[in-house]
């Protein structure tokens, strides 16, 4: 699981960078609902699973669907 973790903190770092780079506002909330997975995924490896899955829930549920929310509401504008 050792190599896992690597390979998932790349990811984590890759995805994290990605998300000040994007420049389309909602290519920047899947992005960053994505490095909300892969923490969810790391906190599952550190044996803590009651905050993965309040990270999968909220960071990259709740709060995806709102981000989606108000960019529909500002395209309306």
């Amino acid at each position: 699981m050792h190599t896992f973790s690597l390979i998932m903190l790349t990811f984590l770092i890759g995805s994290s960078v990605a998300v000040s780079i994007v420049k389309d506002l909602l290519g920047a909330v899947i992005v960053f609902m994505v490095y909300s997975m892969i923490m969810a995924l790391l906190w599952q490896q550190l044996c803590a699973p009651d905050i993965a899955i309040t990270e999968a829930a909220i960071g990259s549920g709740v709060t995806t669907m709102l981000f989606v929310l108000t960019l529909r509401r500002i395209n309306k504008k």
